[in-house]
């Protein structure tokens, strides 16, 4: 059983921050994302990933190379032309066996994926497809299912009207791979809108299995941010590379200043300094080689390699990119920045 993870999209909703870096690789907390999807993998023993990827290639390849470093086998399967969610894994396929799951690149989740197997294998189904509710389904695909978990169809974006669940496709799948057959190389097709109503006309057993536990989409700046404040609130638990102290974590690497506040919950990483009076927290997150000078604040944002946060310069709800310089006594409100922005002394900056 091998898996293949779909990253070959641009991340257009992160921008600008995903203009010099991937998304699959943009960081939460303390690792690139997509660590955390391969730290899912790892439970149920796949070793061997596929990155399908379109979108600055040679940045992911950077980040993980061949996957020995952490324990895996990695491929990377570039598509020269969009193929879509199908293609892209049809064009993995040289690398996979008998069985197969794929990953949505963008999604983060606690799922049982031991479950999800268990329950595919007992059924001897041909694909199982992970459901997630949502408050508002009208603007996702929703999923129908009778009461043996089997998938009935698929409603893309339904009106009122049509909203008969509030299950929505999750991103993760289960697929025989042999059915793969079913997909035409080299062509852009769907997973979600060619490759299960397929499965479900030839009378294939599709099966779902709703996950009622954490799911988010990183896909834009309010919901990044939102995973890193579940992340150090510990609605999403991981083992951070840290010290863990009353205030959150600190990297043993990192200086921090006996008179600086640190106002918990918080991240402090490798390299970061933090000077006397700067107050850090609460929601911060300063992933590695962040100066923080005297006075300055920084409350509910995360902070990228690099950053300079000039004296009593205040940062509130931001997310700020790597080599990013602001100014002294200039605050900022709301904003997502790209690498290397330079903000003058009392910029004032909101909602940007």
């Amino acid at each position: 059983m091998k898996a293949v993870i779909l990253v070959g999209g641009e991340g257009t909703r992160l921008r600008p921050l995903t203009l010099s870096l991937p998304k699959p690789v943009v960081p939460v907390v303390d690792r690139p994302f997509l660590r955390h999807q391969l730290d899912l993998l790892a439970r149920v023993g796949v070793r061997e990933v596929v990155f399908s990827v379109a979108y600055r290639p040679e940045k992911i390849q950077a980040v993980f190379g061949d996957g020995s470093a952490l324990g895996f086998a990695l491929h990377y399967a570039v598509e020269e032309t969009p193929l879509g969610t199908g293609g892209a894994v049809k064009n993995a396929e040289r690398y996979l066996d008998e069985r197969t799951i794929v990953f949505n690149g963008d999604v983060l989740t606690d799922v049982d994926l031991p479950r999800v197997l268990a329950d595919h294998e007992k059924a001897e189904a041909a694909a199982s497809i992970v459901l997630t509710p949502v408050p508002n389904p009208s603007a996702y695909g929703l999923v129908e299912t009778d009461a043996s978990s089997r998938v009935l169809r698929f409603v893309e974006k339904p009106d009122p009207s049509q909203i008969t669940t509030d299950t929505i496709n999750a991103g993760i799948y289960v697929l025989e791979s042999r059915l793969l057959d079913l997909i035409p190389a080299g062509q852009n097709h769907s997973i979600e809108r060619g490759f299960f109503p397929t499965l479900l006309k030839r009378g294939d057993l599709v099966r779902a299995h709703v996950h009622r536990g954490y799911w988010i989409d990183i896909g834009t700046p309010e919901k990044y941010r939102q995973v890193h404040r579940d992340v150090l609130s510990g609605r999403f638990p991981v083992d951070l590379d840290g010290a863990r102290t009353p205030e959150g974590w600190i990297h043993p690497d990192a200086t921090i200043d006996p008179a600086a506040v640190l106002a918990g919950p918080v991240y402090v990483g490798p390299r970061c300094r933090v000077a006397a009076g700067a107050r850090i927290g609460p929601g911060a997150v300063l992933v590695s080689d962040v100066v923080v000078e005297a006075g300055a604040e920084v409350l509910e944002s995360v902070v990228w390699p690099g950053a300079v946060l000039a004296e009593s310069s205040r940062i509130l709800d931001c997310v700020l990119g790597p080599g990013l310089k602001v100014g002294a006594f200039a605050q900022l409100r709301g904003a997502t920045l790209g690498e290397g922005t330079v903000l003058s002394p009392h910029s004032r900056i909101e909602g940007a």
